[in-house]
Order: C-alpha cells, then structure tokens, then sequence
C-alpha cells in the first residue's frame, strides 16, 4: 500500500522545472545574483523568458484547441 507522502498532492499541476523555459527562467535567477538583484542589468534575460512563455501558451492553447469541456 502507497503511503500519501509519496503521492504527489496536485499531480496534473505543473512545475517550472517541467517548462520548456526552465533555461530561461534559470538565466533569470542568476543574473540577479550575479548583478545583486538590479533588475535594470537582466532585461534582456527577462525579455526572452516572457517571449518564451508566450510561445509555451500559445503551444497549448493550440493543443488544446479540439478539446471541448462538454464531449
């Protein structure tokens, strides 16, 4: 018998780390390390991490297009 410690509580829920942008959003973090949180310096990283999940939604609106909620 499974014990409910090992079932994950949200299973379908994603995870950043499951995300296409998950090198993105990495590069992210460590250019606000690496500049001590100024924002200002990291721009262009937060420029391709929203790009990046704009192409994600997009993907999955696209799959998800043929689903209905009422079949």
């Amino acid at each position: 018998m499974a014990s409910v410690a090992s079932t994950p509580p949200y299973p379908s829920a994603a995870r950043i780390s499951d995300s296409q942008c998950y090198p993105q959003y990495t590069a992210s973090l460590k250019c606000l390390e690496e500049y001590n949180s100024d924002k200002s310096k990291c721009q262009k990283h937060f420029d391709i991490y929203k790009e990046c999940k704009k192409q994600e939604r997009l993907a999955r609106l696209e799959r998800n297009k043929s689903r209905s909620l009422f079949s």
